[in-house]
């Protein structure tokens, strides 16, 4: 069985959607195997924890730091340029984070850890709405 969430985002940042999983896959009662994938190259696919919001809020910080828009001075060797400082720096995000993830399934629901949630990492600064195709067999 497949599907596609639509996810918007407002800009940088992790958007969970397990609820949406969630809810598409209860209805099936089945064990299996979810596989996600995102169909964009400037963002990527995390589980990651949903308890404490500063998780997340510090991740989208360490990325920041670690990968700086292509305006920054340390940036100075990227040619792709011309979509926006924050262009090149995302899809560089995106080749160092997942861009698919395999999910065991449980009589109808995602066998997550209790603290773990799925996100889609927005790296672009503008919203988008992303699209994640999903099979379940």
């Amino acid at each position: 069985m497949q599907t596609e969430f639509q996810i918007a985002t407002r800009g940088p940042g992790l958007y969970e959607f397990t609820a949406q999983l969630r809810e598409w896959l209860r209805p099936m009662g089945k064990d299996g195997l979810l596989t996600l994938f995102v169909r964009h190259t400037s963002c990527s696919l995390l589980i990651q924890e949903n308890a404490d919001p500063e998780v997340q809020t510090d991740l989208h910080a360490f990325f920041e730091r670690l990968v700086p828009p292509s305006d920054h001075p340390s940036m100075a060797y990227l040619r792709h340029t011309y979509e926006g400082p924050d262009d090149m720096p995302a899809h560089i995000k995106a080749a160092m984070m997942p861009v698919s993830l395999s999910i065991p399934v449980a009589n109808g629901a995602p066998a997550l850890g209790t603290w773990q949630g799925v996100y889609l990492f927005e790296h672009r600064r503008a919203a988008h709405t992303r699209r994640v195709a999903a099979h379940f067999a």
